[in-house]
């Protein structure tokens, strides 16, 4: 069977001739060759490794400038960049021995820097990395990373906070493409699944200046998996259990690739009961059943490069209501429950030319959303479709200067069939365009750039006039201006210092200009106001990292000020027993930031110490604490590698202490929260048996069973802990 369908691809190939091509031998400090390099050319997905001489050549490539990525584990990745490729190109690359982590290109800030190349201080996370931590969802995972939080419910829903902003205020991308989901809703989750995903960029501030409008707060950034080397075909499976929520996620992949085509595709299905808290009990209603699947063909030559992808991700959840009530293991969803579709289609394509290129993305999200009380007849049934399209054209280099100019729109309906409505039948259609330009010299880069947009909705009237569940109609038009400046330099050899100046803005969502009732799991009465202005912010960075090779230091600090900023007051006003909350404006200020370390105490080369402390805090213009500000946080890791004989290679053990700090500055509708300490254990690596090679990890997340209530749970209003001790096994096998 694999020689078939290698065989059926490289039939397509051979039709095809082949044009420039790039050859080289990649070698140590030592001139040593080395065995198993990635050579990986992002914009074509295309890559290789290199033989056992160090080896590695790449056909088919297009004209103009090219950029490669050379990355092997233990050596520092290299970006290199050929301005203009021939028909015959020889690049040899000398990798230098490093014992940190991997320095990897930033796909999510356009230029495509390795991270000490760029200007602003992007987290960049492999999913591999967070799954060894044990996490049993990919907001879980996300919530590790300094600086990022999650509002949660239960283990099911989480919706992430990056430096105390979240729900619309953070954009999320996956595929290249901007992830349109209902984000308004507090039960929203993500409705991504970390199957065929490869790796997460946080960017932490405003970054309207590429994305436009909702990216206030920040951006997660999505990599999808890479396709297999050319002439390769690779098939994996992986399984993980789950010893609290009796929970299993199985996930099966297959890709294959010539010089010119690649096709992959994943499954993946994810199953949970109920989940205990610490003294045994269950949390009633928390189970949730997970289907998702993803796939993607691509072709590229001389010209140009193209990439189909389809994500399917389908997901029933219950919804708790009666907090510990009904003791059962079942994994079939109760009422109440939410039933969420998602379809998520792009197109990436990059066209050559002799010194420039363009890139073209568009896409497509279809977000079917259904919430179910009592049968199985929905009550609250919404349609979100939503088409992207983002062009940029990278002009030819002037010196050392690089531009992009670029235009991105986004064309968004949303209908209601359900008996309720939480928001109206709306269209949304946005239009921006921006120029930006980063310049290098020496160890300085400067980068500036420039951004108009314009966002406008309209919404249909539904209902009678001043009772619940009614709707005016509105048009709305919302304009703004924004503009990004960023440096960065090296003070010394081994000391690096980044500062970015940036505004973003937002305009209010559907639910802050229309809501009039009582939304799903929120237990208050909402009243949306058609008057509210954009939120523009303008927040400065600061990120200072010493590094050398057996320690590393950084500390980042910003402070945010959002004018108009929005959010929900209580009125005093009590209607059917749910409080009514309006939505106002205020100027707000945030401002905080992370510091950390990670030594590697020499001769003791299989040992690492991690730590790092994150802040934020929240206010209004009159002084009040902004609600949802997640509380600081303390996370320490001990981390030792080893190898066990012929069996156990790339082995590790971590001991991990995360302790969160009280929460005492709340907004007036919120309660205080007492702190709490973790303690995660883990261990694995490759295990060789035999011809039988697979990947394994054990974790024992909050091992000491701790009973703790998390200050953005939505079920602590409920008193309702969070999970209990979870132990969890994962194994990933290569077939």
């Amino acid at each position: 069977m694999k020689k078939f369908i290698i065989a059926l691809f490289l039939g397509f190939s051979a039709m095809l001739h082949a044009q420039n091509s790039i050859s080289g031998t990649v070698t140590d400090m030592k001139s040593q060759p080395i065995k198993g390099v990635s050579v990986y050319a992002s914009e074509l997905h295309k890559g290789t490794t290199t033989d056992e001489n160090g080896k590695y050549a790449l056909t088919n490539l297009p004209n103009g400038k090219l950029k490669l990525t050379f990355t092997f584990i233990g050596f520092g990745t290299q970006n290199k960049t050929i301005t203009s490729l021939q028909k015959e190109n020889t690049l040899d690359v000398i990798l230098e021995e490093t014992i940190f982590e991997m320095d990897e290109v930033i796909v999510s800030t356009a230029f495509n820097k390795i991270q000490s190349q760029n200007v602003m201080k992007v987290e960049h996370e492999s999913i591999k990395n967070m799954q060894r931590k044990g996490t049993a969802t990919l907001i879980e995972g996300l919530a590790t990373i300094p600086g990022v939080s999650q509002v949660s419910t239960g283990t099911s829903i989480g919706k992430p906070v990056i430096r105390g902003l979240s729900g619309n205020r953070v954009l999320v991308y996956s595929q290249g493409v901007r992830i349109e989901n209902q984000q308004f809703g507090d039960e929203h989750g993500l409705g991504l699944n970390d199957s065929g995903i490869e790796s997460v960029e946080v960017i932490k501030g405003p970054a309207s200046l590429l994305y436009g409008s909702d990216a206030l707060g920040g951006v997660l950034y999505f990599n999808p998996e890479k396709f297999a080397d050319a002439s390769t075909f690779k098939t994996n499976f992986s399984q993980k259990y789950f010893s609290n929520t009796l929970g299993s996620n199985s996930s099966l992949g297959l890709k294959t690739s010539t010089d010119n085509w690649k096709f992959l595709a994943r499954g993946s299905y994810n199953i949970h009961s109920d989940y205990k808290i610490a003294d045994g009990e269950r949390v009633t209603n928390t189970r949730y059943n997970e289907t998702d699947f993803k796939t993607g063909i691509g072709y590229s030559n001389a010209k140009f490069s193209s990439v189909l992808r389809y994500n399917y991700n389908d997901l029933d959840l219950g919804i708790p209501e009666d907090g510990v009530a009904e003791q059962t293991t079942s994994k079939k969803t109760g009422f109440p429950k939410q039933g969420v579709f998602n379809h998520l289609l792009s197109l990436n394509n990059v066209f050559f030319f002799q010194k420039s290129k363009l890139d073209v993305d568009l896409g497509y999200v279809a977000n079917d959303r259904s919430e179910f009380e009592d049968s199985d007849v929905a009550v609250l049934h919404m349609k979100l479709k939503t088409f992207n399209y983002d062009a940029k054209y990278h002009l030819p280099i002037i010196g050392e200067v690089e531009t992009i100019f670029g235009i991105q729109g986004m064309h968004q309906t949303n209908t209601n069939s359900g008996e309720e409505y939480l928001i109206p039948d709306a269209t949304t259609n946005d239009f921006g365009f921006f120029g930006t330009a980063n310049y290098e010299w020496k160890t300085n880069v400067l980068q500036a750039g420039l951004r108009f947009d314009n966002r406008k909705i309209t919404t249909e009237a539904y209902g009678i006039p001043g009772e619940e569940g009614s709707f005016e109609a509105i048009d709305k038009s919302y304009d703004s201006f924004n503009a990004s400046l960023g440096y960065k330099t090296n003070l010394a050899d081994d000391l690096t210092l980044r500062l970015n100046l940036a505004s973003g803005f937002r305009a209010p969502n559907l639910a802050e200009l229309t809501s009039n009732g009582v939304h799903e799991g929120t237990n208050r009465y909402e009243v949306g106001n058609s008057d509210l202005e954009t939120e523009q912010n303008v927040q400065t960075d600061l990120n200072l990292e010493y590094r050398t090779d057996h320690f590393e230091f950084f500390v980042n600090g910003f402070y945010n000020h959002v004018n108009n900023y929005i959010y929900t007051s209580p009125t005093g006003i009590v209607i059917d027993e749910n409080a009514v909350f309006d939505y106002i404006q205020n100027d707000a200020k945030l401002y905080g930031g992370e510091i950390g370390l990670h030594l590697h105490p020499h001769p003791l080369d299989w040992l690492h110490y991690e730590t790092s402390f994150e802040n934020v805090t929240g206010k209004k213009q009159n002084g009040d604490y902004l609600p949802l500000i997640p509380a600081n946080n303390w996370n320490n890791t001990i981390r030792t590698e080893f190898k066990i004989k012929n069996w156990l290679e790339d082995g590790f053990a971590t001991l991990n202490v995360s302790t969160t700090f009280n929460q005492n500055n709340v907004s007036g509708f919120e309660t205080e929260s007492n702190g709490y300490s973790l303690v995660n254990l883990g261990f694995g690596g490759k295990v060789k048996l035999g011809k039988i090679a697979f990947d394994i990890n054990l974790n024992g997340n909050n091992v000491l069973d701790k009973r703790y209530i998390a200050h953005l749970s939505r079920l602590k209003t409920d008193r309702i802990p969070n999970i209990g001790r979870n132990v969890v096994l994962g194994v990933n096998f290569n077939l």
